[in-house]
């Protein structure tokens, strides 16, 4: 089979556009963001009279929190409309095209897409530059200059971007190389193993031990980068452990379910945890985040009534102003991640679609299955990151600042806001539900 059919038969038809528009939308939201987000802790890094090394910390404790599950979302991207991938690939490969001739393509297919959204998230960035050029820090704006990233920088960007999808992509096709037969016939199912929650367990251990050692012990130089290091661990086994929570969660549903869309909700948890996960992951992160923002509430309430001095008062504002930045980025993501994963699960589960349609199953019971499998997870999805963050902002801030008043109704308040923005997103892509069924 030469080149040109291959390209031929991996081409999405015309109906599936949105297999090729979601990851360009995607990596060009998640491109933008990083590059913002990384912009904007660059300018702290500039000052360098005795308060600087606060702003420092705080930045980096920022951007440890938003870059890490950028950097997840962008793994995500990379999936998107993957069972509808993997079904083109698995033909090709039921073809008698070797496995080396598929990972080129697909690859190749993955790369030009990052690519195309990255360089359409540059151009968010400097668009959106000026803008935050305005915020205010210290009594002053921080300047376009100070928060636009060199053109060095946002070749780094677009490059980790790039890699970031080649390996995404060159992970995905294990299982299309091992069995297309099976991937076509839609016989193997993704597999989460209980060693996910060792693994979790060990890392989150080990970073309470090293946060509440290190502070002391160190100099400020490495107690940042340890410290930042620990979050962004705990971060990452959050994304590790998630799929195998929403599965043992999923399987005793399964087991008590008495409605047919309760029982269809918890086939499609099961059907694919990891793809599950991405559609609450944001939230995951977002409840992670509100722990640091109802701890910082707090902070900057006993700042305030102690009768602070001037300059400590200003970074009290400062560390507000901070923060509101950090939710606004945190919902963003949350958004972003939420809304685009959610038009990728319909396209992907088409095939079904069609088959409950012909069984007569109605689009209202598809569409509760639907919204249920994605708003039942969340509550322990949140819980359990929630958790974890406090697990770690423990032993830096100690129990009766995590569980003032002012900071719980924080914490509350940040979670609720991104199950809102999880349910509005279901609640969107209803329309493009209903056209599936139409289409069956």
């Amino acid at each position: 089979m030469n080149a040109s059919t291959m390209i031929f038969l991996l081409r999405p038809s015309k109906d599936q556009t949105g297999i090729l528009v979601l990851p360009i939308v995607a990596f060009a939201m998640v491109t933008t963001l990083v590059m913002t987000v990384i912009g904007g802790a660059q300018s702290f890094w500039g000052w360098t009279d005795p308060e600087a090394p606060i702003y420092q910390i705080l930045a980096t404790i920022a951007l440890v929190l938003l870059v890490v599950p950028l950097t997840s979302l962008g793994g995500a991207a990379a999936r998107l409309s993957a069972r509808r991938r993997d079904e083109r690939l698995s033909t090709l490969r039921l073809l008698g095209v070797t496995p080396s001739g598929v990972a080129t393509l697909t690859v190749i297919e993955s790369v030009l897409l990052a690519g195309t959204g990255a360089l359409l998230g540059g151009v968010g960035h400097l668009v959106l530059s000026p803008l935050i050029g305005l915020i205010p820090f210290r009594g002053g704006p921080l300047g376009q200059s100070a928060v636009v990233l060199s053109p060095l920088n946002i070749l780094i960007v677009v490059v980790s971007v790039l890699v970031l999808a080649a390996v995404s992509a060159a992970i995905g096709l294990r299982r299309v190389s091992i069995s297309p037969l099976g991937v076509r016939m839609r016989t193997t199912a993704t597999k989460v193993h209980w060693i996910r929650a060792v693994i979790a367990a060990s890392v989150l251990a080990t970073a309470f031990a090293v946060i509440s050692v290190f502070p002391g012990a160190g100099g400020y130089v490495a107690t940042v980068v340890v410290i930042a290091g620990m979050f962004a661990g705990v971060l990452a086994v959050l994304n590790l452990v998630g799929p195998w929570v929403l599965k043992v969660t999923a399987t005793n549903q399964l087991r008590r379910a008495e409605k047919p869309e309760r029982l269809l909700a918890a086939r499609l948890v099961l059907d694919s945890p990891k793809s599950a996960w991405r559609q609450v992951g944001g939230v995951a992160m977002s409840s992670f985040m509100a722990v640091f923002a109802g701890t910082g509430v707090s902070v900057m309430s006993t700042m305030s009534d102690a009768g602070a001095a001037p300059e400590d008062l200003a970074l009290v504002t400062d560390m507000r102003t901070g923060l509101i930045i950090t939710l606004v980025a945190s919902f963003l993501m949350v958004a972003v991640s939420v809304s685009i994963n959610q038009a990728s699960e319909v396209l992907d589960q088409r095939p079904l679609h069609r088959s409950l349609h012909h069984l007569g199953v109605p689009l209202d019971t598809v569409d509760r299955a639907r919204r249920r499998a994605v708003m039942s997870p969340l509550l322990i999805t949140a819980i359990g990151s929630a958790l974890c963050a406090g697990v770690l902002v423990f032993p830096l801030m100690g129990l009766a600042l995590i569980t003032a008043p002012l900071s719980l109704v924080t914490i509350a308040g940040v979670v609720m806001v991104g199950i809102g923005v999880v349910w509005i997103s279901t609640r969107a892509t209803q329309p493009l539900l209903a056209r599936s069924f139409a289409a069956a």
